[in-house]
């Protein structure tokens, strides 16, 4: 499959820099034009200021793109939602047909990987549904963790979902979870979820070596590094989660269950906050953007420094 790779990314990849990967799904189906351009734009200005180089991934006319130009990102955030939101699955029929795809959590691992980018940003990941021990409602992007090994540096996991469940699945799938200065994995919009976290990291460099044991190991599973919601923004997320956990209550004495109850929750959850949560979303996004740059670059610095020790022990 020929992967258009921007080459600004391609340089950076070739001299062993920091690269860090970034979702379109966020921008075609997460905010309306212009709303979605602006986040865009600034989200790759934060992973610049912090010394990597953005690589937003899509399909363009049946062609994998891995870094869009300023126009490219504005043609997808003003085609929105004719973009078609593209998980693995729908790959192959979207570069067979010639379509345009704006990626998921899955897909875009899956190219990053495919291009060697280490390092993947994206607001939160999807999990298991509630009632998914009856629907079998799962996200492909648990999946995508267990077989692709790309860092995922995300807030955690919606509280609409079932959290707890998430976690088991991720453990079935062998991927490491780790929560970033705190014991407890973050729930999104809230720093506390009630679960604990498998791992602690403190540090970028701490981030930077457990990818880089990953990949010495040949573990082939994906790592996934939960960020809780910046303090300032803590009160605008609880008012969220207050809504989430009321919609959630609405849904328990309506019997709504299975499939029905996450369209439910999440047009509920719109009512109750008036899209307030947009917001509190973008600033999610941008605070795991920063990270994630820090940790890429914490990442090719380390590799540096092995490749120079290494060639030292060879002589």
């Amino acid at each position: 499959m020929s992967i258009a790779v921007a080459p600004e990314v391609a340089a950076a990849l070739a001299r062993g820099a920091a690269v860090v990967a970034l979702e379109s799904t966020i921008i075609s189906h997460g905010m309306p034009y212009p709303k979605n351009l602006q986040t865009a734009v600034e989200v790759e200005a934060v992973v610049r200021e912090t010394g990597a180089i953005p690589a937003t991934i899509a399909i363009l006319d049946g062609v994998p793109h891995v870094g869009l130009t300023s126009e490219q990102l504005k043609r997808l955030a003003i085609s929105g939602r004719q973009f078609q939101k593209t998980a693995r699955r729908d790959i192959a029929h979207v570069v067979a047909s010639g379509g345009n795809g704006a990626t998921t959590v899955s897909a875009t691992m899956f190219f990053a990987h495919k291009v060697g980018i280490p390092i993947f940003v994206t607001g939160g990941i999807g999990g298991v549904h509630r009632h998914g021990e009856q629907t079998m409602d799962i996200s492909s992007d648990l999946t995508e963790l267990g077989k692709t090994p790309v860092a995922v540096i995300s807030a955690g996991v919606k509280s609409i979902l079932d959290i707890s469940r998430t976690l088991e699945y991720l453990e079935t799938q062998g991927v490491t979870v780790a929560a970033y200065r705190t014991n407890e994995f973050p729930a999104f919009f809230t720093e506390t979820s009630g679960c604990q976290a498998p791992c602690r990291v403190d540090s970028p460099e701490e981030c930077a070596k457990i990818i880089y044991a990953n990949r010495n190991l040949h573990l082939c599973s994906g790592i996934l590094i939960a960020v809780p919601i910046p303090t300032q923004h803590a009160a605008s997320g609880n008012i969220i989660e207050s809504a989430i956990q009321k919609a959630l209550k609405e849904a328990e004495e309506k019997r709504i269950i299975g499939n029905a109850i996450t369209p439910f929750m999440l047009e509920r959850v719109k009512e109750l906050t008036g899209g307030s949560s947009l917001e509190a979303n973008i600033a999610l996004v941008k605070n795991n953007a920063r990270l994630g740059a820090e940790v890429a670059v914490a990442l090719s610095n380390l590799q540096r420094r092995e490749a120079k020790r290494m060639g030292r022990s060879a002589l």
